[in-house]
């Protein structure tokens, strides 16, 4: 008698626990589970939307160079006007705070580009003055994730055009 009782209750146990795991149930162990992996895909989605960003402040950064230069670059009076330049690229990245831009033009010869002059140089022979602008931006960005090393973060754009 003994026996089959502990056959009856082993067997209604078993079609229990088959039941309960059709409908979802198992025990806490899916509890479990989950407090164990939520703080893990938190962290992961913290991390991504940081990263998501700074790389958004850096392609401002740069996009805001790129719009200074366009602007000097349209012809020798906008060359010259270096504040010009500056406001251009600092209105383009005006979603970034405290960028800070700077302008300058410099001249080179054809037949030597590399060797930059801040004033216009005489070439020689057929060789023609090749007039450019620069502009160099830079931001320092705070992220909003306070990590140990990790205090401050320094975007830089420069964009080099050469003027029409």
């Amino acid at each position: 008698m003994m026996t089959t009782m502990r056959n009856y209750k082993s067997a209604v146990r078993k079609i229990i626990d088959r039941l309960l795991r059709r409908a979802g149930v198992e025990n806490g162990s899916a509890l479990v589970e989950l407090a164990l992996v939520v703080p893990v895909l938190s962290l992961l989605l913290l991390g991504s939307a940081e990263f998501a960003i700074l790389a958004y402040d850096d392609i401002e950064v740069s996009s805001a160079a790129r719009a200074g230069v366009a602007y000097g670059s349209q012809s020798t009076s906008t060359a010259s006007d270096l504040t010009g330049m500056q406001q251009a690229a600092l209105s383009d990245g005006g979603n970034v705070p405290g960028m800070t831009a700077t302008a300058i033009q410099f001249w080179s010869c054809s037949n030597a580009p590399s060797a930059q002059s801040s004033t216009k140089p005489s070439c020689t022979g057929t060789a023609h003055v090749l007039h450019y602008v620069q502009v160099k931006t830079q931001a320092i960005v705070t992220p909003t994730a306070h990590l140990p090393g990790m205090s401050t973060i320094t975007l830089n754009g420069v964009a080099i055009m050469r003027v029409q």
